[in-house]
């Protein structure tokens, strides 16, 4: 169960990089702002590799201790922290040479969605019930 909890969010962290990178081009095609000197490719990337990879060992860990309840807690957990993060982004103060950074949170805070969405969208792949 281990191997495939690591596996899903080794998968699903990938695809949601992914999709953010894909996002960021859309996003720079639509509006012209560049902020890809903050938001660099690489950080988008691990970032969403980092985000699955804890939780799916959070995840784990709670379908351990709360076999009944454990699935719930972290859907609850894990969307509450999606939602939580956005504060991140909005508050983000950019140095002053940036143009257009009232577009900043437009960038990142769909990116936050990401790894949540892709995680949810795999775990019946690689978890059966």
């Amino acid at each position: 169960m281990f191997k495939r909890l690591l596996l899903l969010g080794l998968v699903s962290g990938a695809l949601a990089g992914l999709a953010a990178l894909i996002y960021q081009k859309v996003y720079f095609k639509a509006n012209e702002a560049d902020f890809s000197a903050i938001v660099t490719p690489a950080k988008i990337f691990i970032g969403g590799i980092l985000i699955n990879l804890l939780a799916s060992v959070v995840y784990g860990l709670l379908i351990k201790w709360a076999p009944k309840t454990g699935d719930i807690l972290f859907n609850l957990l894990f969307v509450i922290l999606t939602f939580a993060a956005i504060v991140v982004p909005i508050g983000y103060i950019l140095p002053l040479d940036y143009e257009q950074p009232e577009l900043f949170p437009g960038l990142t805070v769909p990116m936050l969605f990401f790894p949540a969405l892709a995680w949810f969208t795999f775990k019946p792949v690689f978890i059966k019930k």
